[in-house]
């Protein structure tokens, strides 16, 4: 563990009745190659000494602070399991919670990029080990016995004349700033009990019996439901509302036009969405109002410039635009006075939503509170805040507390989307193995401005997608030149970073192209990817996904075997799906064997829970999922339309199997995704003996589209 080992850290002590505690650490050399997460973890590095808070309490419990958003990814538990294991407690004895904005961050309070174990995993240890340590000299202290016999085990600390009491007892001596005590550090790798061990996620009782609470479930004084009526296309304009007859409707309390549309207040949801779907509004058109699927896609294929290389091997792939379509809708609460405004919502760039809202309303940032909820999902929609701004706005406007909710069809139609893309690839080979590999990607622009373009800025890398593309897409294949590049179309359409951002396309794509060229070649395609991945972790996760598949057995008519590979994130992973497509029309995965590497993995049943969530989603985009365009505005509105998996979809049998190491953790929660989307395209393809072009594969309008 020679990482521990360079590192030396200093440890803080909060004022506080009972022990509270940060940790701050000397900033380590950057890694030589750095992805996009180590460009993160970097850019967090000055503030680090500040991120982590733990206190004791009389009680027993344990508190833990996290500067991150839980939006169902499992982090609240993980980092549980971090704490518990360094201070020797149950980890339900851990209380979890998540951290108001908090500016002094600066750049350390984003959730994103699968980097949230990777930025927290050391400073969480070692704010733990130094709580262990104040601990134990404070029981020293008290029992009047040198540290080295005192012993904490399950909550419990015990002298070795058999004198013991719990640590909450100690809470308030061990918050003594002349205590002195023996430096700390964090457990070694052998000595780690809880760490490694599936464990039950610490909020799925609440989750499932209803208790959890979410924005909308905050008992704000005043705060009366509110509905948006908006555009008939994206970014659109209130010309003109009839607010009399919306104020004559029943149950309606306030009406406000606002930069989103006219909003509606009522005593109840269902009112403020009748009166809402009623009203009668004149509008001005958005800035896409001429744009559909068609337009879309000849502005990207127009944008397509010559290969710079020669080959024989061609391949072109298009994909939709997606809806994030998280099961909770977009949700806050704003509580805005004439001096100071309160905001409640899921935020996974809090700092810069305060910092926005407060402009927006004119008010010192200190001025307002936005507090960090719970999110029903999220795959990187709520990275914008767009909906604690609007209630903010709407707030204001009518001068009381508001409930704000997006319908779902808000949801789908004015909420981010994965951007549509076109994907141009030109292979080479000498006959026997791949000579060059180039790979264009033409891309409607994905929207960064959230507060991740100042990150990577702060870091020194540009704030473009083309920068993010560079740090997260990477072939992992020794295909001699490899050529691979980003040119973004600008189209004002709602966009945004969707679960694994570029990889999801591009490499899934990519894993099309390979398998085709295996076909070229005449070469098996596990066998082809073993042949080219240079890294031993890589062929590990290949070579036990196919393994435990029974990669090579015959399949039934009409089925067959895909396979799939990713790396990203200093993670990696390997996907084998058997698909049924007796009829082409409805193909369904059968099975699915994954094989996942992302270091030390802390909470395996929560990895495999990111595993079957990033299949799902390939499942999805790649067979059914997509929005469509008209008149600038997705068709799509709800889950009927929006042809995202159901459980009929699902594979009845999923198995992952992961490989632990004593390596940092690497990220895991968009890794899933691109090898799926390979996988299931490749068996695709085998089982139906046609070549796909298109993403999603099925994507008819079947459906009659709600009114604008």
């Amino acid at each position: 563990m020679t990482r521990v080992s360079r590192r030396t850290f200093l440890t803080s002590l909060l004022l506080a009745p009972t022990l509270t505690m940060a940790v701050s650490q000397k900033a380590t050399a950057a890694p030589a190659e750095m992805d996009l997460g180590d460009v993160l973890v970097m850019a967090g590095r000055p503030t680090e000494h500040l991120l982590v808070v733990i206190d004791v309490r009389a009680d027993g419990t344990v508190g833990l602070e996290l500067p991150r958003a839980e939006v169902g990814q499992g982090l609240t538990t993980s980092l549980a399991m971090l704490v518990a294991d360094e201070l020797d407690i149950p980890v339900d004895a851990v209380r979890a919670t998540l951290a108001d904005a908090r500016p002094e961050l600066l750049f350390n309070q984003m959730t994103g990029s699968s980097n949230s174990v990777r930025s927290m995993y050391w400073p969480v240890r070692h704010a733990a080990a130094a709580v262990r340590a104040r601990l134990i000299a404070a029981a020293a202290v008290r029992w009047a016995v040198f540290p080295d016999s005192i012993t904490l085990s399950g909550g419990v600390v015990e002298a070795a004349d058999g004198r013991s009491a719990g640590i909450g007892d100690f809470a308030v001596a061990a918050a003594d700033p002349l205590l002195k005590i023996v430096p700390s550090q964090p457990k070694s790798t052998d000595q780690l009990r809880l760490v490694g061990t599936p464990t039950r996620r610490s909020d799925a009782r609440a989750m499932i019996t209803g208790s959890t609470r979410y924005a909308l479930d905050l008992d704000i004084p005043g705060a009366l439901p509110v509905v948006v009526r908006r555009p008939p296309s994206i970014g659109g304009t209130v010309t003109d509302v009839d607010e009399d007859a919306l104020r004559a409707m029943p149950g309606v309390v306030d009406v406000a036009v606002v930069p989103t549309g006219v909003a509606v207040m009522a005593e109840t949801f269902g009112q403020a969405i009748d009166a809402a779907s009623a009203a009668v509004v004149t509008w001005a058109p958005g800035p896409v109002d001429a744009e559909n699927d068609e337009t879309i896609r000849a502005r990207l294929r127009d944008a397509v410039e010559p290969f710079t290389t020669t080959g024989e091997l061609e391949a072109g792939f298009d994909f939709a635009f997606v809806s994030h379509a998280a099961m909770e809708t977009n949700s806050a609460v704003a509580d805005v006075r004439s001096d100071s405004a309160e905001i409640w919502g899921s935020m996974q760039t809090p700092i810069v939503a305060k910092q926005v809202i407060a402009g927006v309303l004119g008010l010192p940032v200190s001025k307002v509170s936005v507090h960090v909820v719970n999110a029903g999902g999220s795959f990187g929609r709520r990275l914008f805040f767009d909906a604690p701004l609007e209630a903010a706005r709407i707030s204001r406007a009518m001068g009381r507390p508001v409930r704000l909710m997006w319908t779902r069809v808000d949801d789908m139609r004015h909420g981010r989307a994965r951007a549509a893309s076109h994907h141009r690839f030109l292979v080479r080979t000498d006959g026997q193995k791949v000579a060059s590999f180039e790979h264009r990607i033409f891309s409607v622009a994905t929207d960064f401005s959230h507060g991740f373009g100042e990150i990577l800025t702060a870091s020194g890398s540009s704030s473009s997608g083309r920068s993010v593309f560079s740090q997260t897409v990477v072939t992992p294949y020794s295909f001699g030149e490899v050529i691979e590049s980003l040119r973004e179309v600008p189209l004002p359409m709602n966009t945004g970073s969707w679960r694994s951002v570029f990889s999801a396309t591009s490499r899934g794509a990519a894993e099309v192209v390979v398998d085709r060229i295996a076909a070229k070649l005449g070469i098996d395609p596990v066998q082809f990817r073993r042949a080219h991945l240079g890294d031993a972790r890589h062929r590990a996760v290949l070579d036990a996904a196919a393994r435990e598949s029974g990669w090579g057995a015959p399949m039934p008519d009409g089925w067959a075997r895909g396979v799939g590979f990713h790396a990203e994130y200093r993670s990696c992973t390997a996907c084998v799906v058997d698909m049924d497509a007796t009829d082409p029309k409805r193909p369904r995965v059968r099975r699915a064997v994954i094989a996942v590497d992302v270091g030390k993995a802390i909470n395996p049943s929560g990895l495999e829970a990111q595993m079957q969530g990033g299949l799902t989603d390939a499942i999805s985009t790649t067979l059914t999922a997509g929005l469509h365009i008209d008149a600038g505005l997705p068709l799509e509105g709800s889950f009927s339309q929006f042809h995202f998996a159901r459980q009929r979809d699902s594979p009845p049998e999923v198995r992952v199997i992961v490989i632990d190491s004593s390596d940092d953790p690497g990220g895991a929660g968009e890794l899933g995704v691109p090898s799926a989307v390979g996988a299931i395209a490749n068996a695709y393809e085998r089982a139906t003996g046609s070549v796909v072009a298109s993403f999603p594969i099925s994507f008819d309008i079947d459906f009659e589209p709600f009114p604008r």
